[in-house]
């Protein structure tokens, strides 16, 4: 479901609900074990319903919708791209603004609906991918490095986009203003410690450049308070 945003940087397209539902409901019948209960209902109505959460600004289908775009534009570099998948459906499913286990428990979350329809590898990989969107650990191999990359793809798009997205982020942030502003500029300079944003050749060439580009300037807006 490729969006202009993927084409060309500019403003994000809407996907309809029912074409997010069919993508899902594809994936989960097709990742499925042969026997089993392929039924994908009960887990699009959770994502469904979950994604759909009235204090989700930025962490909503949008996003979701983004990450699949970048998904399909990297498609052919990921080892599994269905496991990438997979993750990116459920790496935001519990979102508790404030709360550090989020992707914890949206990992143990896709745990309980997958064991026993889907091969047991296959689960296992796709809970720790869910995991390592944290950011707080360096990811293991290609496939984590690449969901690390299309879930921080926001970073690279163009300088309006970038603002917006922050905008969005700051009304979902549980504290005060000065509590933001402290934790938004460490995670921030910790990005640029980084020597490299974007893990893998594809992302670090793509957006590398405009995402340093973005996050000096929102430090400078920062310190004036002016975001």
């Amino acid at each position: 479901m490729p969006n202009d945003l993927a084409a060309s940087g500019s403003e994000r397209k809407p996907v309809s609900d029912e074409t997010l539902a069919a993508r899902f409901s594809d994936l989960w019948r097709r990742c499925s074990s042969l026997g089993s209960d392929g039924n994908p209902v009960t887990a699009w109505a959770i994502i469904d319903r979950s994604y759909a959460e009235p204090h989700r600004h930025y962490h909503d289908k949008q996003h979701l919708s983004h990450c699949l775009d970048e998904l399909d534009r990297a498609h052919g570099a990921i080892p599994h791209p269905d496991r990438v998948e997979m993750a990116l459906w459920f790496h935001d499913v519990v979102n508790e603004p404030g709360k550090p286990d989020n992707e914890a428990r949206s990992a143990d979350l896709f745990l309980d609906l997958a064991s026993g329809v889907m091969p047991d590898d296959f689960v296992t990989a796709v809970a720790e991918l869910i995991r390592v969107t944290t950011h707080r650990h360096p990811p293991e191999d290609l496939d984590q490095r690449f969901i690390c990359d299309i879930d921080l793809a926001s970073f690279g798009c163009p300088w309006e986009c970038y603002l917006d997205d922050t905008n969005k982020v700051k009304a979902e942030f549980p504290g005060s203003a000065e509590e933001y502003y402290g934790k938004k500029r460490a995670f921030l300079e910790a990005m640029l410690r980084r020597p490299r944003i974007f893990l893998t050749d594809l992302f670090n060439a793509r957006y590398e450049h405009q995402a340093r580009e973005n996050i000096g300037r929102l430090l400078g807006l920062i310190d004036q308070r002016a975001c």
